[in-house]
């Protein structure tokens, strides 16, 4: 089963979706940059999967016009609730009716889409020009939390030790989006070759801010919740010895591709 189809993971972040909101990173002011450019304020955006509308209320700041498109009702009541307009639909059965865009993104949510038909779905949607920009967060702890919270996880919760982008797991070095979504663009007739670029930053996180986000991972949201508890609990341990919060290293990949005349 690839990552898209599997649903009830791709669903499983409505149930909390105010810890969502309110714990999840904003993403850097370079990107913005690089996905809209100089003149944001004459942008249209359809922004794909826009869970709470964290990077849609970015793009609004800039000047955007933003529409969200979001799976999860739940989700989309706590974007509309701050200010982003959404429609809730999956993105692959979504009706441009002829509404044309300057911007598809996705942040950290393309994985959730078939890439081959959300390519042509965007295809419909773009004006010629316009541009289909997907992005994702690769996380990188400090070495020395990694060094106290691996073997918790491997105890605890193998699946995500292994293959967590939140982990900076060395399986997961790339973004599990950035290849299927690269080469569904190469083979679309709808879109120029696509571009990749990566952005560094940080953020720091204390052991309250961090352990208020976990959950909100699929990977942990997936655990029991006695299992889940064990492991805030030793995490929060970990922290605490550090002194009681860390800076958490990103890498953030963006994949983008420019709307090619029919």
């Amino acid at each position: 089963m690839t990552l898209h189809e599997d649903r009830g993971r791709a669903e499983s972040f409505g149930g909390a979706a105010e810890r969502y909101d309110r714990s999840r990173p904003d993403y850097p002011a370079a990107l913005f940059d690089a996905v809209l450019g100089d003149d944001a304020g004459a942008l249209r955006v359809l922004d794909v999967g826009c869970g709470t509308g964290i990077a849609a209320r970015q793009m609004v700041a800039r000047g955007a016009r933003v529409l969200g498109i979001e799976v999860d009702a739940r989700m989309a009541e706590v974007a509309r609730a701050r200010g982003t307009e959404v429609e809730v639909t999956p993105f692959e059965e979504w009706d441009p009716r002829d509404r044309r865009f300057d911007r598809v993104t996705a942040a950290q949510a393309w994985h959730w889409v078939d890439p081959v038909r959300g390519a042509d779905v965007a295809a419909t949607a773009l004006e010629v020009g316009g541009r289909l920009c997907v992005w994702w967060n690769v996380a990188q702890a400090p070495p020395a939390l990694r060094a106290l919270v691996n073997p918790v996880y491997a105890r605890l919760a193998a699946e995500a030790h292994a293959f967590s982008v939140l982990l900076g797991s060395t399986a997961r070095q790339t973004p599990f989006g950035v290849e299927a979504a690269t080469a569904a663009l190469e083979t679309s007739p709808h879109f120029s070759a696509p571009a990749v670029t990566t952005l560094a930053w940080s953020r720091r996180y204390t052991r309250d801010e961090w352990l208020d986000q976990l959950p909100t991972h699929s990977d942990h949201a997936r655990l029991s919740p006695e299992v889940l508890g064990h492991l805030l609990d030793a995490v929060g341990e970990a922290i605490d010895s550090l002194g009681g919060g860390f800076e958490m290293a990103y890498t953030t990949t963006l994949v983008s591709a420019e709307r090619r005349a029919p």
